[in-house]
């Protein structure tokens, strides 16, 4: 069985064995969850704009400006990005607009 300390969070059950989650690259994108870049007046209106979406699986997708490089060396404690992994930043106004889209549970 995985072992977890306090700080990773809630405990599973006993006899609940928690997997490391894998992405499922054959979701598709299902809704937007707030606005868009255009309807937030954040963009120049070029293509490559920050979103974020749900998809038909549940999980979610984040399209925003990759700064792992600009915060490696600098993550707080218990913090990492996988070499399969990016860290990326999307604007304050973009989540805040997707509060009342992203599901409770």
């Amino acid at each position: 069985m995985l072992r977890r300390s306090a700080a990773d969070g809630p405990q599973p059950r006993e006899g609940f064995v928690t997997a490391r989650w894998e992405a499922d690259h054959s979701a598709s994108f299902e809704r937007r969850l707030g606005k868009s870049a255009s309807e937030l007046r954040i963009t120049d209106n070029n293509p490559s704009c920050p979103d974020i979406w749900e998809l038909d699986n549940g999980d979610f997708a984040v399209i925003g400006r990759d700064l792992t490089e600009s915060y490696d060396g600098r993550l707080p404690a218990g913090v990492s990005v996988g070499v399969d992994e990016r860290l990326v930043v999307i604007p304050r106004l973009m989540v805040i607009a997707a509060k009342e889209d992203i599901p409770g549970e």
